[in-house]
């Protein structure tokens, strides 16, 4: 099997490398990853400019690896109609995101759009995530504003990932969908399981709003972040608070079939 996996944190975050490692016991892997942080660039490619791409030392053994200057949109679309097009890829994996990707988040996320543009060109796709804060079992954890992610708890995910990926790996997930896997923050000590069929929540996980502050030319948009108690059961929001493992679908409304749009 070959497997195109990328990223939306960059080429060198600790997540691609953990994912890549995954893959690469299970198929022949090359990376291609955005140079640098993408997050929340959602399904955007660029047209304005040529992008620049170099060979990266990845630090996994025979996995090919590529940087470019673009986005984990770009990654993936580069690939399937262009550069792999002799060698084209079975499966695309996407993250492991840094922060979960789940309610309204999956809008904004670029780890799923890269995920959604393999599907447009038939390349089943997985994306990743590794919660954060955000989803903390513990109600004060949750309270740490939003972008200041200090406890990171792999556990769940390190033990996991592996026997998920080789679970999904050829499940179908239905026409014009995608599999979104997410790993809850916490121990195994208080690891509850899998939960599947998980839908995304009506909500984001931070209650965002804007303000306003400095005088004059200095005055700036702030954004400021407050913490999201509860979560509609059966969503993937809930899942992670309770300390499951969230797997569901997402729809890519282009590929849902004209029958949907009439």
């Amino acid at each position: 099997m070959r497997i195109l996996v990328t990223n939306d944190d960059g080429i060198d975050s600790p997540g691609i490398i953990k994912l890549a490692k995954a893959a690469a016991a299970l198929g022949d892997v090359t990376v291609m990853a955005p140079l640098k942080q993408c997050s929340a660039m959602s399904h955007h490619i660029t047209l304005d400019r040529n992008m620049h791409i170099s060979e990266y030392d990845f630090p996994v053994p025979k996995v090919k690896a590529y940087a470019l200057d673009g986005t984990p949109a770009d990654c993936v679309r580069s690939c399937l109609v262009g550069l792999l097009k002799d060698e084209m890829p079975d499966l695309v994996l996407s993250g492991i995101n840094a922060g979960s990707n789940c309610g309204f988040d999956v809008l904004y996320s670029a780890t799923v759009g890269a995920a959604m543009e393999a599907i447009l060109y038939g390349v089943p796709a997985i994306c990743f995530s590794q919660g954060f804060n955000e989803c903390s079992l513990d109600p004060e954890t949750r309270k740490i504003h939003a972008h200041g992610f200090d406890e990171v708890i792999t556990e769940v995910c390190d033990e996991m990932l592996g026997t998920l990926l080789s679970e999904y790996i050829n499940k179908d997930a239905g026409k014009g969908k995608i599999w979104s896997i997410n790993f809850p923050n916490c121990h195994m000590k208080d690891y509850k399981g899998v939960l599947t069929g998980r839908f995304p929540a009506a909500t984001p996980f931070w209650n965002d709003w804007y303000v306003m502050e400095g005088e004059g030319d200095e005055k700036q948009v702030v954004l400021k972040s407050g913490p999201l108690e509860s979560a509609e059961e059966g969503s993937d929001i809930r899942a992670l608070m309770e300390g499951y493992i969230s797997i569901g679908t997402l729809q890519n409304t282009v590929l849902m079939g004209k029958e949907t749009f009439v």
